[in-house]
């Protein structure tokens, strides 16, 4: 059978990303051997090999893993036991990459998926950060005007300058959900700031629909140098070091707790302008995060009951159980 004169590499780009999409379609999802598909788009096998591998590099497909690995299974059935959580999503770890954030994004996807799709209208707060990000990119676009997405807390320093890891505006776009970000940084200058932010009336909508929540997502992190806050310039070398001096282990939506899982009363805290935590959660709470840098702050999260849900790796759930002397 004649071939396309034209390699992939030198169709114009839009026409190439489409014949990777139409190739990773019928390969990874129709079924079809490269054969076939070489016979149905005129090209040559090696063409569509080089489509495929295109097609995955472009993330214009995506995988989901569907039958649950055994020892992931124990792991979370561990883990909801220890720590009464409602569910715990616990994703094989690629012992080559120990700080990668792809299964836990996936599997965060996922569930807010799940969640999403529903008809029926409905509050999903949510949080900030790489992994909550990561998720939402992993998502299927749905249309659900109904919904509304909130922020739990602002995406801007004291500076100014915006977080590159907001969720709230992605997720309702994703969703086509109403979106209501926090129109506050993460932490203000002073105390009466953070209070004058709070008397506004765009606050009170936030805390009125965070009653009405059904389910949270949050990230979590810990409170160190180089740490994401710290890093990304929501706080200051100050603020760091009397955190560290003040027994901080990680932080949820800004707010820093110690190694009990209790929210610190400090003056760094008294700064923070995100939504309070609750403990126990109100609502389901999820936390989504997983790697060596966050196995302290999870433990101490879960041990502090600042959460109801999790969701990380293979690696993490084991040190996190190894930890608890189970």
């Amino acid at each position: 059978m004649p071939q396309s004169s034209l390699s992939p590499v030198d169709r114009p780009v839009d026409k190439r990303r489409d014949d990777a999409a139409r190739a990773a379609w019928l390969y990874f999802i129709g079924d079809r051997t490269q054969d076939e598909i070489a016979a149905q788009l005129d090209l040559s096998r090696q063409a569509v090999q080089r489509l495929v591998a295109f097609a995955v590099s472009e993330k214009l497909i995506k995988f989901r893993l569907d039958h649950p690995i055994a020892s992931c299974t124990e792991l979370a059935a561990r883990l909801v036991g220890r720590y009464g959580l409602e569910f715990c999503d616990v994703t094989p770890s690629d012992p080559e990459a120990p700080g990668s954030i792809a299964g836990i994004a996936g599997a965060t996807a996922a569930r807010l998926q799940r969640l999403l799709v529903s008809k029926a209208p409905m509050v999903v707060c949510v949080g900030t950060g790489r992994t909550l990000r990561a998720a939402v990119e992993e998502m299927d676009t749905l249309d659900r005007p109904q919904h509304k997405v909130v922020s739990l807390v602002g995406a801007m320093a004291a500076g100014g300058h915006a977080s590159p890891y907001d969720v709230v505006m992605r997720l309702g776009d994703k969703a086509g959900a109403q979106r209501y970000p926090m129109p506050a940084p993460v932490l203000t200058e002073t105390v009466e700031d953070r209070e004058g932010i709070q008397s506004q009336r765009a606050f009170a909508v936030l805390r009125e629909l965070r009653a009405q929540a059904r389910a949270s997502f949050v990230g979590i992190s810990e409170i160190d140098w180089q740490s994401p806050v710290h890093r990304d310039g929501f706080m200051t070398d100050t603020d760091i070091s009397a955190l560290i001096e003040a027994g901080a282990v990680g932080e949820i939506t800004g707010w820093s707790f110690d190694a009990a899982g209790r929210p610190l009363d400090c003056q760094v805290n008294r700064r923070i302008a995100s939504l309070p935590l609750e403990s126990p959660p109100e609502r389901l709470t999820v936390v989504v995060g997983g790697g060596p840098k966050k196995v302290a702050p999870l433990k101490a999260a879960l041990k502090g009951r600042l959460a109801s849900a999790l969701i990380t790796d293979e690696a993490t759930a084991e040190t996190l159980l190894s930890d608890a002397g189970q």
